[in-house]
């Protein structure tokens, strides 16, 4: 019998345990579902006769190895910087192992030894990164093998809530709640364009926005993701002139999140040493100038240039931010306080449904004229449990499981899915499961003029 461990009983590993049991029986598998709370692990697995959860912790070091000792593959749903704790078992072992994370400095230090003992270690194998790449790639190999030359690649990206479900916010918390208050925090956004390197520093990331068209969805907002330079030759892009990767949010939310970091609610890098006890209104009052004659809502909305009664102003007042409520955090952070305040308003409830939104535009010449390949995928979450991150996270992860075990991925090493031996079967059986890619193909008009 064949053992997969999967460590990590969260949101997105959902669809991905499912999958995995529904093939347990064809492939002979034990699937065994660990986790810090184990009643979290049992829910997924529920009575499936090939499934065992497991109360797990990863800094048990007898219990981790003991667990990837007895595992033919495993799947860690880990944070990214953890990945190699059970990673140096699986070196040890013999044992492959698939993430959905970026690779990280301690992952990537394991190649050597993971390809001398033909270990694979497979990462970034969920949506952004993992479809993005694989769809990317998929599109790029296709444009040259027809002998098209790419002139401009752009990619956009956006994991929120569907719009039937939508809030006057425009957002919910659809996963790490952490990761998308601290968006951009690390620096600048760098990308190409016209050849010449671009940079966007945080305090303009979420200014500087494009419009973005998706059939049948409408438009939305796209903000520069990190670092796009980089993927240029990644995804062999080296000679291309523009290349931008993006992020996407419904209208409107990005003019909303420029004005929380200007009131620097979204700093981390320091403590407020008397944040219990304020009120929400002292929080804020102390980063705004209070203008005599004038409500604390009017020199917030002085102190942000916004109209007091415009659409900004109603969204960020909508969030009691002015409100005479007790913060109940020690030392607290702004960026732990604004994370507080959010996590109820934008609670992702029952009844709501979420929604992936994809976009590859790639410009090539091809035949002495120039064309727009525009490829768009939309994948919505069927329920509150059955999300479309579980769904798009978790079914590249568990469809590539399913081929190394099959023998099909034969690579080893750290890698991330960029060769047709991965992307193509991937992405051919993630359409049964709905989730494709519609493509639009326009010819470019020259310039006019001489």
């Amino acid at each position: 019998m064949t053992n997969l461990l999967i460590i990590g009983a969260g949101r997105s590993a959902t669809t991905m345990i499912q999958y995995l049991l529904d093939h347990a029986e064809r492939g002979d598998w034990q699937v065994t579902v660990a986790d810090r709370i184990e009643s979290l692990a049992q829910a997924k697995v529920g009575d499936h006769p090939r499934g065992r959860a497991i109360a797990f912790d990863v800094a048990d070091a007898a219990q981790c190895e003991a667990e990837v000792k007895a595992a033919d593959l495993v799947i860690s749903l880990l944070p990214a910087h953890m990945h190699v704790i059970p990673g140096k078992f699986c070196l040890q072992y013999r044992t492959h192992m698939i993430t959905a994370s970026y690779v990280s400095p301690e992952m990537k230090a394991l190649d050597s030894e993971a390809r001398e003992k033909g270990v694979l270690f497979l990462n970034e194998i969920g949506a952004d990164p993992g479809i993005d790449h694989m769809s990317t790639m998929e599109m790029v190999d296709r444009i040259k093998a027809e002998g098209g030359k790419i002139q401009s690649f752009r990619s956009y990206c956006g994991a929120i809530v569907a719009p039937e479900s939508s809030n006057r916010w425009g957002y919910k918390f659809t996963w790490a709640p952490r990761n998308i208050i601290l968006a951009g925090t690390g620096g600048v956004a760098k990308y190409l364009r016209d050849g010449k390197t671009k940079y966007v520093p945080y305090h303009h990331i979420f200014r500087r926005t494009q419009t973005v068209r998706v059939p049948n969805y409408g438009d939305f907002e796209a903000y520069a993701n990190r670092d796009s330079v980089m993927y240029a030759p990644l995804y062999a892009l080296e000679e291309v002139p523009t290349v931008l990767r993006a992020t996407l949010r419904h209208p409107g939310f990005c003019e909303m999140w420029q004005a929380m970091i200007d009131l620097g609610l979204t700093d981390d890098s320091y403590s407020i040493p008397d944040s219990e006890g304020m009120t929400y209104r002292d929080f804020i009052c102390s980063y705004v100038n209070e203008i005599p004659g004038h409500s604390d809502a009017e020199s917030m909305a002085l102190f942000l240039d916004l109209p007091v009664d415009g659409p900004t102003m109603e969204k960020l007042l909508a969030l009691d931010l002015l409100s005479d409520e007790v913060i109940p955090l020690k030392n607290a952070s702004p960026a732990d306080i604004l994370e507080h305040i959010l996590m109820d308003r934008w609670k992702f409830e029952p009844e709501d449904t979420d929604m992936v939104v994809m976009q590859h535009q790639i410009e090539y010449d091809l035949h002495g004229g120039r064309r727009k390949l525009v490829s768009s995928m939309v994948d919505k979450g069927q329920d509150h449990e059955h999300t479309a991150i579980s769904r798009t996270v978790g079914l590249p992860a568990a469809i590539a499981a399913r081929l190394v075990l099959e023998g099909k991925i034969k690579s080893t090493g750290v890698q991330i899915p960029l060769s047709p031996d991965i992307y193509a079967p991937v992405l051919a059986e993630l359409e049964n499961y709905g989730i494709r890619f519609v493509e639009e193909t326009y010819f470019v008009p020259e310039p006019e003029g001489v």
